[in-house]
């Protein structure tokens, strides 16, 4: 045998063998589907524990998909103390964005645009609360804008923060004239 007729008996037998997988046109109209029986259970895998509840006529498939955040319904009487009746958003977690907020306000801080670095350090507590970076610089910009009741809890809340204290010489310096400050304006 040649080699070009080995060629061409490979290519017939590798058609034979492949033909099923790809169908050829025919003359016939390709338009009807095949179709399972209605009598045939839908496949399943062995991991699929748990059954959805059909949907209804008005119902969406999103809904299926939602989380019950309420809370437990004898919450409120072990826990007394915790009022959470004023909390209407939630805000994740992101370190990453309160960062970027604390530079933005850093930088209006040295514009003296302190409007604003009030705004960017409130929103970077938002995103990561409790950061103490973002507290001492809202607690001097509430100080330079004469908020001095705020800037007072805020230097408060600072020193309470656990970190490397890398403020906590100007904070207490600065509480220390604030309160200075409170004690000589009252008579």
């Amino acid at each position: 045998m040649k080699c070009g007729s080995k060629l061409l008996l490979l290519i017939g037998i590798s058609a034979l063998i492949y033909s099923p997988m790809f169908p050829q046109s025919s003359g016939q109209d390709n338009s009807k589907k095949q179709q399972v029986p209605a009598s045939d259970p839908l496949p399943r895998s062995d991991s699929d524990e748990h059954t959805v509840a059909p949907l209804g006529d008005n119902e969406s498939s999103s809904k299926q998909t939602q989380i019950d955040i309420s809370p437990p319904k004898d919450d409120a009487t072990k826990h007394p103390e915790s009022d959470v009746s004023d909390v209407t958003e939630m805000h994740t977690w992101n370190p990453m964005k309160a960062q970027k907020d604390v530079e933005v306000g850093e930088f209006y801080m040295k514009r003296q645009n302190y409007r604003a670095a009030e705004a960017r350090f409130r929103e970077a507590l938002t995103f990561k609360p409790g950061d103490a970076t973002a507290t001492y610089r809202l607690a001097e910009v509430l100080d330079v804008q004469s908020h001095y009741n705020e800037a007072v809890k805020e230097y408060q809340e600072y020193l309470k923060i656990p970190s490397n204290g890398k403020y906590n010489s100007e904070a207490k310096k600065a509480l220390a004239r604030l309160q200075e400050k409170n004690l000589a304006e009252k008579p």
